[in-house]
C-alpha cells in the first residue's frame, strides 16, 4: 500500500512537472496573443493550486506532511494598539478577542490594548498593555519616593529604518528585539489562555497558524525580527515554522472591505483603495475585485511614518518652543513616565474629540503642575516667569491644535495623491481604516481633496479592528489574493565573458565580468506563486560547486550588484559533482514568489538532486 500511495504521489508530481515545462515554453513563445496569455493564466492556476491544495509534497524523494492547521490566529501588533483574532477553519466565524476586557471590564467593545510595556529598577516585566500605561503622578511625597515602573512605547518604530535619533528610547540594556519579544510573549500567553478556553485540547503552537500583519513599507530585515521575536516568545516550534504567515497591514485591509463592496454596488474589475491609517505608519494599497470574490493588485504599495503619534510629536514639538527644548529632552531622559502621561492627557481630551470646526472647539487648558510636574524644574528664564504668572497653565486653541494636525494630514493627501497617480485605472471608492482613520478632522480633510476625483470616500464598521479581521479572513482562505505587484527587481549576480563594450575596470583576471541578470522586474503583477527560471552552469571544466548571489534593487535598470539601491536578498550554494563532465553539467534556478515569501530553488539537471531556501518576500 505504502509503496502505491509512493507511486501515485511520484505521477502526480510528473503531471504537474510537465505542466510546468508547457508553461514555459508558451512563456518563450514571442507571440504573445490574448489566448496565450489566458492559457499561462489557466496553467498558473492549475499549478499553483495543485501545489498548496495538494496535502502531500515530495522533497528529496520523501513525502512530507504539511502541518495540521486547526485554528487561525492573526496578530495586529501595532505601533500604540495592539490585538488579535481567532478563528476555528471548520467553522470560520471571525471572533476578534476583545483584548481590553482582560485589563479594563467596564469597556467592552474596545477590540486593542495599548502597545506599552512598564518594567522595574531590575528591568523586569511588571506589565503590558493598558495596565502599563504612565498613570498620574503622585502628589505626597511619600508615594513620590517609591519607585515608579519604566514604561516603554512605540518600540515597534524601531524597525521602521528610521534615524536613530527619531527613535523612541529603550531602558539601558533593553533593545528592540528584546522589548518586542516581551509583549509578544505576554499576548501569547493570553492567545494561549484564550485557545484552550473555546477548544481544550488544541495542540499548542503545532495546530496554529499565526498571521501576522505588518507594514508596507518594511523590508525584509524587519519582518526577518518579527519571525525570531515570535519564536522567542513562544508562537512556533523552530524558525522557519510554516505556521507563520506575513501579510500587509493594506492588504489585510483589503481583505476586511471587501465584505462591504456590494454595500457600495462595486462590481467584479472595480478598483478601490485602502489607506490604512494606523498609530505610526499609514500604508496604502489599490486593488481590484476579481471574479470569486478574489483579490488582484494593480499597483505598488507605499506608505509612510505618518500615523497618529505623529500628533503627538507636534504637541511635543510645541511644548519645546513654548516651554524651551532642552528642559522636554530633560523631561524625556529622566521621567518618561510624566511625559508619557502628559501625551495621554493631551489625546483623551483634545486629539481624540478634534473634528476641524472652529465653532464647534472649546479651548482647553492643560495643568503642568498636576499632570507633569517634573517638567518644571527644567524650565528656566523668560519661559519660567511666563508659566509662573499663568500658574502652570497651557491654553490649546483652536489654531493651535489644528497646526498639530496639518503637517501630519498634509502627509496622508500627498501620499493619497502619490497612489492614485501611479495607475491609470478609474478608482471607484476608498475606504479609510486603522484608529487615526476615525479622527473627523482626517476624514473631513479627505473628502475636502478627493471627493470629485474618487465617487465613494467611506470608513467601514470598526476601522480599529479592520487590520486584524483582514488578517484573519488571509489565514483562513490563502487563496483570496490572486496577484501582486512586486516593488522591487529580483535577480542574480552572473559571471559573463568580458567584451570591449563592457567597463575596463570590471574585467576580472581570468577574462570575465560580474552582472546582475535581472528575472522579475519591479511593477510587474505576479501571480502567487508565479515562477522565473534562469539555467546556468559552470564558469571552468573542473567547478565542483556553485552559488546563486540574489539580489534586489528598485532600479529596473541596474547592470551592477554593487549600486546604489542594491540589496543581497541572500545566497544559495550548491554541489557540483561529476567534474569529469566539464562545463555540462547545467542548473536550473528559480525564483517562486510566494504569499510573503520568496523560495529560491535549484536543481542540478543531471543528478536531479534539489536545494530549496526562502527568504522574505519585499512587499
Amino acid at each position: 500500500m505504502k509503496k502505491s500511495y509512493q507511486t501515485c504521489l511520484t505521477n502526480f508530481k510528473g503531471i504537474i512537472d510537465a505542466y510546468r515545462d508547457l508553461k514555459k515554453i508558451m512563456l518563450r513563445d514571442t507571440y504573445r496573443s490574448v489566448i496565450a496569455k489566458e492559457n499561462i493564466l489557466a496553467l498558473n492556476i492549475f499549478v499553483n493550486r495543485a501545489d498548496r491544495d495538494f496535502p502531500w509534497q515530495l522533497k528529496d524523494n520523501m513525502a512530507m506532511a504539511r502541518p495540521d492547521i486547526r485554528i487561525v490566529v492573526a496578530i495586529d501588533f501595532g505601533t500604540t494598539f495592539s490585538g488579535f483574532a481567532y478563528s476555528n477553519k471548520i467553522n470560520p466565524e471571525t471572533i476578534t478577542n476583545d483584548t481590553v476586557i482582560f485589563f479594563r471590564p467596564e469597556q467592552a467593545g474596545v477590540f486593542k490594548t495599548n502597545t506599552v510595556l512598564a518594567y522595574d529598577d531590575n528591568l523586569q516585566l511588571v506589565a503590558w498593555g493598558y495596565p502599563a500605561l504612565a498613570q498620574e503622578p503622585p502628589k505626597k511625597r511619600k508615594a513620590l519616593a517609591k519607585p515608579q515602573p519604566k514604561p516603554v512605547e512605540l518600540f515597534k518604530l524601531h524597525l521602521a529604518g528610521i534615524k536613530d535619533e527619531d527613535k523612541p528610547p529603550l531602558p539601558p540594556s533593553l533593545d528592540a528585539k528584546k522589548v518586542i519579544t516581551d509583549y509578544l510573549h505576554e499576548m501569547n500567553k493570553l492567545i494561549l489562555e484564550t485557545l484552550n478556553s473555546r477548544w481544550p485540547g488544541i495542540r499548542y503552537p503545532s495546530q496554529v497558524r499565526f498571521v501576522v500583519s505588518v507594514p508596507a513599507e518594511w523590508h525584509h530585515e524587519a519582518k526577518a525580527i518579527m519571525r525570531e521575536c515570535m519564536y522567542s516568545a513562544g508562537y512556533l516550534e523552530h524558525r522557519q515554522s510554516e505556521n507563520l504567515e506575513f501579510t500587509t497591514e493594506p492588504e489585510a485591509a483589503a481583505i476586511y472591505c471587501m465584505k462591504t463592496l456590494n454595500e457600495h454596488h462595486l462590481s467584479v474589475g472595480s478598483s478601490f483603495l485602502i489607506v490604512d491609517c494606523g498609530g505610526g505608519t499609514v500604508d496604502l494599497t489599490t486593488r481590484t475585485l476579481l471574479p470569486g470574490m478574489k483579490l488582484g493588485e494593480i499597483t505598488e504599495r507605499s506608505g509612510d511614518l505618518c500615523g497618529s503619534s505623529y500628533v503627538d510629536r507636534e504637541f511635543l514639538k510645541f511644548l519645546g518652543r513654548k516651554l524651551g527644548f532642552a528642559a522636554m529632552k530633560k523631561l524625556k531622559e529622566n521621567h518618561y513616565g510624566q511625559m508619557q502621561y502628559l501625551v495621554q492627557q493631551f489625546c483623551s481630551r483634545v486629539k481624540f474629540s478634534f473634528n476641524g470646526n472652529p465653532n464647534e472647539y472649546t479651548p482647553k487648558e492643560l495643568d503642568i503642575e498636576r499632570i507633569c510636574p517634573a517638567l518644571m524644574q527644567y524650565v528656566t528664564g523668560q519661559a519660567k516667569d511666563q508659566m509662573e504668572e499663568s500658574e502652570w497653565l497651557i491654553e490649546l486653541d483652536f489654531q493651535i491644535v489644528k497646526e498639530m494636525f496639518d503637517p501630519v494630514v498634509k502627509k496622508i493627501i500627498d501620499l493619497i495623491q502619490r497612489q492614485c497617480a501611479s495607475t491609470e485605472r478609474r478608482c471607484a471608492a476608498m475606504f479609510l481604516v486603522g484608529g487615526f482613520s476615525e479622527s473627523q478632522y482626517l476624514q473631513t480633510q479627505i473628502r475636502r481633496h478627493f471627493a470629485t476625483q474618487i465617487p465613494i470616500i467611506a470608513v467601514p464598521k470598526h476601522p480599529i479592528a479592520a487590520i486584524e479581521r483582514g488578517a484573519l479572513e488571509y489565514g483562513l482562505n490563502m487563496d483570496i489574493v490572486q496577484t501582486r505587484v512586486l516593488k522591487f527587481c529580483y535577480g542574480v549576480e552572473v559571471s559573463a565573458k568580458w567584451d570591449k563594450h563592457d567597463p575596463p575596470d570590471r574585467r576580472t583576471p581570468s577574462g570575465r565580468i560580474f552582472r546582475f541578470h535581472r528575472l522579475a522586474l519591479r511593477g510587474v503583477e505576479v501571480a502567487v506563486d508565479q515562477k522565473f527560471y534562469y539555467t546556468a552552469g559552470p564558469v571552468v571544466p573542473n567547478q565542483t560547486d556553485m552559488t546563486f548571489n540574489i539580489y534586489i534593487t528598485p532600479d529596473n535598470n541596474a547592470k551592477y550588484c554593487d549600486e546604489d539601491g542594491m540589496k543581497m536578498l541572500g545566497k544559495m550554494k550548491i554541489d557540483l559533482p561529476d567534474p569529469h563532465r566539464g562545463k555540462n553539467r547545467l542548473v536550473e534556478f528559480t525564483l517562486t514568489f510566494g504569499t510573503m515569501e520568496v523560495k529560491a530553488t535549484a536543481v542540478n539537471k543531471r543528478s536531479g538532486q534539489i536545494y530549496e531556501s526562502t527568504f522574505v518576500l519585499e512587499f
